[in-house]
């Protein structure tokens, strides 16, 4: 076995470490997009509905997380914003609540979640609107 000197171990170190920054830097984005993987809605005053959604998302911590699901109708006009102020790393997948108005005129709405990397994207729900 040949043997290392001391020039040759630092050598190594440097590269094995530029390796794990590089590693490290991209380890955010492999979470992936935040899904919608269930949604129910239920009317709670005239035109007033509560909205359930249950995300999924492989929240990393602060630096990659589920960080909001946003309600849409079919034109894509937002509706409402329901805001997730911390991680869920290990609380997955988990389910949170919107109460919004939504015009009458509206039958379908569109349930979209958002992360702190990808803002939007991965799979949305419809809900039909019981008005």
């Amino acid at each position: 076995m040949k043997h290392l000197n001391h020039s040759h171990l630092r050598s190594l170190a440097a590269h094995v470490l530029a390796i794990l920054i590089a590693v490290f830097a991209i380890v955010p984005a492999l979470a992936g997009e935040a899904d919608v993987i269930n949604a129910t809605i239920h009317k709670v005053g005239r035109d007033e509905f509560r909205i359930n959604a249950t995300l999924e998302h492989a929240d990393t911590g602060w630096d990659h997380y589920a960080n909001k699901w946003e309600v849409f109708d079919t034109e894509g006009n937002l509706l409402g914003t329901r805001v997730l102020h911390h991680p869920h790393v290990d609380e997955q997948p988990f389910t949170r609540s919107l109460t919004l108005t939504i015009p009458k005129d509206i039958s379908e709405v569109i349930i979209r979640a958002g992360d702190s990397v990808h803002e939007a994207g991965g799979k949305e729900f419809t809900l039909i609107v019981p008005h």
